[in-house]
C-alpha cells in the first residue's frame, strides 16, 4: 500500500496551489458579488492545460491519471468552487466523448476542446426529470441523415459556452426499458432552433452558469449521434457520471480543507476572556473532529480514484467517495461558521460562501439517499468489494 502522491502528483498539486492563491483566492469573493464571470481565470486555466487534462494524448490532451483528475477538483475548490464547476461538465463530456465517440467525433471536437478553444458541457437533466433520467422527454426523430430534436434541459452548466452540447435524448419512444431508447447527440452552438433561455438563480455556485436551454426543431446530423449507433445514451453517461462523482468529491474535500483552515486561524486570532478561543475545549473538539473527517474524506476519495485507474468498476468507490466526502464538507462549513460566531454569517468573512457552495455537493451528480442506495445496491448484489 502506497498512501502518497507520486512526485508527478506532487508536483501537478503544487503548481495548482500556487495558482489557486495567487489568482483566485483573492477575487474570489468580490468577483462572487459582483457576478462577474472569471474570464480571466479561464484564460490562464486553458495556458495550464486544464482543459485537455482527461483528453488522450494523441488530441492534444494530457490523459491524465483520476487521482490528478481529483486533485484538481480539490485544489480549485478550495478557491473558488465555482470556478471548479466550469471544468467538471467538461472534463466529464470529454472523458465520455473520448470513450465513446467514434474516430470521427474524437478528431473533431477533442482538440480543440483540449486547449479549451473549444468548451463543453452535458445536458441531461429537465424540469420533469432528475435522478429519473429514464423519464426525460427530449425526443430525437430521425429524418434522412439527420435527427429533429424537441424538448428542454435545466440546470446546465457552462450552456453558454458549450461547442457541441452532449444532449440526452429519447431516439426511440416505444421500447421497454426506456433507457434501450436514450441516445447522447452531439449539438453545435448556433444550430437553428437551439437556444439558451435563461440563468437559473442559485444559493451558491456562483461564477459559472447554469442554464435553462430548448430546443425547437433542432437538426443535428445523424454523424453527431455519439459512438454512432442509438440505443446506447443511458450506458454512456452513467459511465460518464461515475466519474462525476469524484469530481464532486474532490471539489467536497476543497470546500472541506478550505472551510477548515478559515476556522483554525480564525480560532488562533479570536480572543475571548484574555485568550485565543482555541484554548478552549470546546473549539478544540470542532477543530479535531474537522481535521479527521476531512483526512478520512481525502483517503475515501484518492482511494476511489486509484480504483478507476486501474481500470476497475468503481460505482460502489465513488459513490461512497461521494458520499462521505460531501457531507464532511457541509459539516465542515457548518462547524467552522460556528467557530466564527457571528461574523461566519457575514458576507465580509470567506465561510458564508463556503457555507452556500457546500449545500449543492450533498445534491448535485446524485443526492446523499440516491448514493446510499447506489451503494447498498451494489453491496447486495456482491458487485462491490470492500479493503484494498
Amino acid at each position: 500500500m502506497d498512501f502518497e502522491l507520486t512526485p508527478d502528483q506532487e508536483q501537478f498539486r503544487s503548481s495548482l496551489r500556487n495558482f489557486v492563491d495567487k489568482e483566485i483566492m483573492p477575487v474570489a469573493r468580490e468577483w462572487e458579488r459582483d457576478g462577474r464571470y472569471p474570464t480571466e481565470i479561464v484564460e490562464q486555466m486553458k495556458r495550464l492545460g486544464l482543459f485537455g487534462l482527461m483528453i488522450p494524448e494523441e488530441y492534444g490532451g494530457a490523459d491524465a491519471d483520476f487521482v490528478s483528475f481529483t486533485l484538481m477538483f480539490e485544489e480549485l475548490s478550495r478557491g473558488w468552487m465555482g470556478i471548479a464547476g466550469i471544468l467538471g461538465s467538461h472534463s466529464l463530456s470529454c472523458w465520455m466523448l473520448a470513450r465513446h465517440g467514434t474516430e470521427d467525433q474524437k478528431k473533431r471536437y477533442l482538440p480543440e476542446l483540449a486547449t479549451g478553444q473549444r468548451r463543453t458541457g452535458i445536458a441531461l437533466t429537465e424540469p420533469e426529470a432528475g435522478t429519473d433520467l429514464q423519464g426525460i422527454r427530449t425526443t430525437a426523430v430521425r429524418d434522412g441523415d439527420q435527427y429533429v430534436v424537441n424538448g428542454s434541459k435545466m440546470w446546465i452548466t457552462n450552456a453558454r459556452f458549450a461547442d457541441p452540447l452532449p444532449v440526452l435524448v429519447k431516439t426511440d419512444t416505444t421500447t421497454t426499458p426506456a433507457h434501450k431508447g436514450m441516445s447522447v447527440l452531439l449539438v453545435e452552438a448556433g444550430t437553428p432552433g437551439f437556444e439558451v433561455t435563461k440563468d437559473i438563480p442559485k444559493l451558491g455556485y456562483k461564477g459559472t452558469e447554469s442554464c435553462e436551454v430548448v430546443f425547437d426543431n433542432v437538426r443535428v446530423p445523424a454523424a453527431n449521434l455519439l459512438g454512432g449507433a442509438e440505443g446506447r445514451g443511458m450506458q454512456q453517461v452513467l459511465s460518464a457520471l461515475e466519474v462525476g462523482r469524484l469530481n464532486i468529491a474532490g471539489r467536497s474535500l476543497g470546500i472541506a480543507q478550505r472551510a477548515y483552515d478559515e476556522g483554525l486561524d480564525y480560532a488562533r486570532e479570536r480572543h475571548a476572556f484574555g485568550k485565543p478561543i482555541a484554548d478552549f475545549q470546546a473549539i478544540q473538539i470542532k477543530i479535531a473532529d474537522m481535521a479527521t473527517q476531512l483526512q478520512a474524506a481525502r483517503l475515501l476519495t484518492y482511494w476511489s480514484a486509484s480504483k478507476l485507474d486501474r481500470g476497475d468498476r468503481a460505482d460502489l468507490q465513488t459513490g461512497m467517495a461521494k458520499l462521505f466526502a460531501s457531507e464532511v464538507a457541509l459539516q465542515a462549513a457548518q462547524d467552522s461558521m460556528r467557530i466564527h460566531g457571528g461574523y461566519g454569517y457575514s458576507a465580509e468573512f470567506e465561510i458564508e460562501r463556503l457555507y452556500r457552495d457546500s449545500a449543492l455537493m450533498v445534491i448535485g451528480e446524485g443526492t446523499s439517499d440516491i448514493m446510499r442506495t447506489v451503494i447498498a445496491k451494489a453491496l447486495v448484489a456482491g458487485k462491490g468489494r470492500l479493503g484494498w
